[in-house]
């Protein structure tokens, strides 16, 4: 019997705290290149039963992933696609169709609803699983406005961050209206040009100008903190780009973990560089980057 959207969502979720545990452990080890044993016990797992679960989480085997997660791995994406921002713009992918993968529609609240704080704003909220650890779920009427990660016991550390954003709106516990979308976000069978996601944003202009950059970056690439500058006609503004990268309230859906540094150092993710790297390469195995 196939498992429903759901039950995959579980079990995904249950996968990554292995996960998690074997990234943690290459990200101490990267200089010793160690063996798929090494990282196995590290994550309190057989070799046989970590490659089962690489290669049902993402599709990828234990080493593949690795590669896919590495900083040569980075560099290289970041050397083949230096102008992937202009491509994308090129191919009109900056309008309000397709704008990366997950096949997104984007509305920005207004500056006026953004200064109150969200006052007079319903919010409903929701803890769901995901291959990435638990999933905090955030939508209006309008559209998804907030998705964040926490690891188990973080959950109301997580919902009071994001609380902060928008510190005056109501909010609603109801796991019944945020489901259907973290089913949607996290399947990408169910990633569709013809139902895309609707998103809302709810920040300054200027961090909603980052967001709306971060949404062209396709699946599988990557780019920096200066090209985004570049791109919101602020070419000296690569700090301010990554104060706004780094508040992005979407997260995964708008990709602000495909921004690395000019090296192609991963730099800082608000959930955690070992969770920015196990997105990496879910995505990597997305795209079919065995090997």
């Amino acid at each position: 019997m196939v498992a429903g959207p759901a039950a995959a969502l579980d079990i995904c979720a249950a996968d990554y705290d292995v996960v998690r545990r074997a990234v943690a452990y290459v990200t101490h080890h990267v200089r010793d290149q160690p063996e798929v044993e090494a990282i196995a016990a590290a994550a309190g797992v057989t070799p046989r039963a970590l490659t089962d679960l690489f290669r049902r989480w993402c599709g990828l085997t234990p080493k593949a992933f690795l590669q896919a997660v590495t900083l040569d791995r980075a560099r290289q994406v970041l050397a083949e696609c230096p102008n992937v921002l202009d491509a994308a713009l090129e191919l009109g992918l900056s309008g309000p169709g397709r704008l990366h993968d997950l096949f997104v529609v984007h509305e920005a609240m207004s500056p006026g609803e953004w200064k109150t704080g969200g006052a007079g704003l319903v919010i409903r909220y929701g803890l769901h699983p995901s291959p990435f650890g638990t999933a905090l779920a955030m939508c209006t009427p309008r559209g998804l406005c907030g998705l964040a990660f926490a690891d188990a016991g973080e959950e109301e550390v997580a919902l009071a961050d994001m609380r902060r954003r928008w510190p005056y709106a109501t909010y609603l516990e109801d796991p019944t209206a945020t489901a259907p979308l973290v089913s949607r976000i996290f399947n990408p069978e169910a990633w569709r040009e013809e139902q895309p996601l609707r998103i809302v944003f709810i920040g300054t202009d200027f961090e909603i100008r980052v967001w709306e950059t971060l949404l062209r970056i396709p699946m599988g690439r990557a780019t920096t903190y200066s090209t985004i500058a570049g791109h919101v006609g602020k070419p000296s503004a690569a700090r301010a780009v990554g104060a706004a990268v780094g508040k992005n309230p979407i997260s995964f859906v708008v990709p602000c973990h495909r921004v690395l540094g000019k090296n192609g150092d991963l730099t800082g993710y608000h959930w955690g560089l070992t969770r920015k790297r196990a997105i990496l390469g879910w995505e990597a195995g997305r795209i079919g980057t065995e090997g």
